[in-house]
């Protein structure tokens, strides 16, 4: 399955979207025991489920340190970074730097799959960079010229999301330790936990996507 940034159908409602191919039964319980050992190289570069949306909202301490931690990585300081290098461009020329936006597609595509692995959504290892995965992140490219003054605007915009965001991720959390003992006990991830998971990363992709700059549509407030 491609996961290379790509027009969306016809049918789309939004042009970011999260797609993971269903892993219920038949889990593999030993990488499940050993799930975030396992994926400290991929968190170290490009950070935990959520990293940059919750770096944007809480990414530094009361006397301006950063954060300590596996919340973000090297590519999520490199996409903002690179987030800030486009605000300014949009600003004066409504056009993001093309090379910037592939760079920034190539860092989501690739935490899209590390958090899938992360939170046991699926069991095969993720390739480091783009590749072949279960799991598929697409990003239809907006048409130039941006929207200048939702981009000036931006971080203000998605204070909303960013509220919710940090409730959904807390119950995120929790639904990922209640299918790490439900999958070391019974090899399933239960259905219901499991179409909840997945949403919750779809929403956070979607809003994390707009705070980078990628596109101009507003996230929808919706798991589907």
């Amino acid at each position: 399955m491609s996961s290379l940034a790509t027009s969306l159908p016809a049918t789309a409602v939004h042009p970011v979207d999260v797609r993971v191919e269903p892993a219920l039964d038949g889990r593999n319980r030993l990488t499940t025991a050993f799930r975030l050992i396992l994926a400290i190289p991929h968190l170290l570069i490009v950070g935990g489920p959520a990293a940059s949306v919750l770096w944007w909202s809480s990414g530094v301490t009361a006397d301006g340190r950063p954060r300590d931690g596996l919340v973000g990585g090297v590519l999520s300081a490199v996409a903002a970074v690179v987030a800030f290098i486009a605000w300014f461009a949009i600003l004066f020329t409504g056009r993001f730097p093309e090379g910037l936006w592939t760079l920034v597609a190539f860092y989501m595509r690739w935490r899209v799959r590390a958090s899938v692995y992360t939170t046991l959504l699926r069991d095969e290892y993720p390739p480091f960079g783009d590749g072949e995965y279960p799991a598929v992140l697409e990003i239809h490219r907006p048409d130039q010229p941006r929207n200048r003054l939702t981009v000036f605007f931006r971080l203000l915009l998605a204070l909303p999301h960013l509220f919710v965001i940090w409730i959904l991720g807390t119950a995120w959390a929790i639904v990922s330790m209640i299918a790490w003992f439900s999958i070391l006990f019974t090899g399933r991830y239960p259905a219901s936990l499991y179409e909840f998971s997945v949403g919750v990363l779809r929403w956070t992709t979607r809003v994390e996507a707009y705070l980078l700059l990628l596109h101009d549509d507003y996230p929808p407030f919706s798991l589907s």
